[in-house]
This record gives C-alpha cells, sequence and structure tokens, in this order.
C-alpha cells in the first residue's frame, strides 16, 4: 500500500480486497449515487469500497467536466455508495461521543474554565500523518449525548467513522474519539 491511491490490505496478499471481502462476508449488488441521489451505476457490495476510493467506481460515463469520481459515502444499512467530485472529501469538523482524556481532562489540566469550553490543539487522523492544528470542544449531539466536536484550521481530506481523531496540546496526547460524523468543508463554512 505504496501508492497514494492504494487501498490494499496487509493480510490479502494478492490485493484482491473485493474477492476476499465477497468470500468471507457476501456480495450484494447495490447502486452507486451521486451527490443529489441519482443512481448513476452499480457496485457489488458497498463493503469493498473505501472514502476517497477513486479506482474501480462502476459508472459508465464521465463526468460533465470530465474530472473523476471519488467514494465520498458508503452507506452499509442501504448498501448504497455515493460518489463526486475530490473536493467534496474535504471535511471541516469531525466529531465522535467514544472520547477519553491521558490523564487529566482539559479543565483539570488547567486548558479550559469549564467543560463545553472551545480549546485550540492538534489533531492527528492518520498514523503517519503529521497533527495539524484544530479548535475542539464538548458539545450534545442531536440526542444529547456529549460528543468531542474539532474543527481543523485546513479542511482534512477522506475522513471516515470509525477512524480515530487524536488530540494534541504541544507535544502531550490530551484524548482521542472514534469518529462517529463528519461535516463537509462546505457546510461547516456555511
Amino acid at each position: 500500500a505504496t501508492k497514494p491511491d492504494s487501498h490494499d490490505i496487509c493480510f490479502i496478499p494478492d490485493g484482491n480486497t473485493r474477492g476476499w471481502l465477497a468470500d468471507k462476508v457476501g456480495a450484494e449488488q447495490g447502486e452507486i449515487l451521486d451527490r443529489s441521489g441519482s443512481v448513476i451505476g452499480s457496485h457489488d457490495g458497498a463493503l469493498a469500497f473505501t472514502i476517497g476510493q477513486r479506482k474501480g467506481i462502476n459508472v459508465g460515463f464521465p463526468t460533465d467536466d470530465g474530472k473523476p469520481r471519488f467514494v465520498l459515502e458508503i452507506r452499509p444499512k442501504t448498501n448504497e455508495v455515493v460518489v463526486g467530485p475530490r473536493e467534496a472529501l474535504a471535511l471541516g469538523e469531525l466529531a465522535g461521543s467514544k472520547f477519553s482524556w491521558a490523564g487529566r481532562d482539559p479543565v483539570a489540566s488547567g486548558i479550559i474554565a469549564e467543560p463545553t469550553d472551545v480549546f485550540d490543539c492538534h489533531v492527528q487522523i492518520r498514523a503517519h500523518a503529521d497533527p495539524v492544528p484544530a479548535l475542539a470542544r464538548l458539545a450534545p449531539d442531536a440526542a444529547g449525548v456529549l460528543e468531542l466536536v474539532i474543527t481543523p484550521a485546513e479542511p482534512i481530506i477522506g475522513v471516515s467513522p470509525g477512524q480515530t481523531a487524536v488530540l494534541y496540546v504541544g507535544t502531550r496526547v490530551l484524548g482521542q474519539c472514534t469518529i462517529a460524523r463528519t461535516v463537509s468543508a462546505v457546510a461547516a463554512l456555511a
């Protein structure tokens, strides 16, 4: 998995992720949608896709502007895959309700005065990615459950629910969350 477009998995030696998944969990045909919800193609199993994937999207015609399509969203419950332009992968906010602090929480550490105060930090999404400046805060989600909301200073590309976001203050690991939801950079600016 050394190429930027690579979505290879180390324990699948022949690189045939779709075949491995079809063999292990089955494959069910589903729809490929554009961002407006129009059906533009089909696939043999949503589980074989990853956010940000460009290759292997079965759509029989090019976009109006000739640019490639990327996987923006995977909907396992409905077996749908949503595709669109690369810039739609840019995220301006991410949040997770399963968060934990490494040691003392931000209030006990003196980083903030109140649990819902906004604080400066850095966020790292991938093991080998550089941490990027961000603002973070605790806020209730739509169901009233407290979640850690992270707003990067610059949009982050290709983040998926289920990934881990690690927060740093200086060189100290402050805490982490499992990303449960994301907001596109365009929507976050609105």
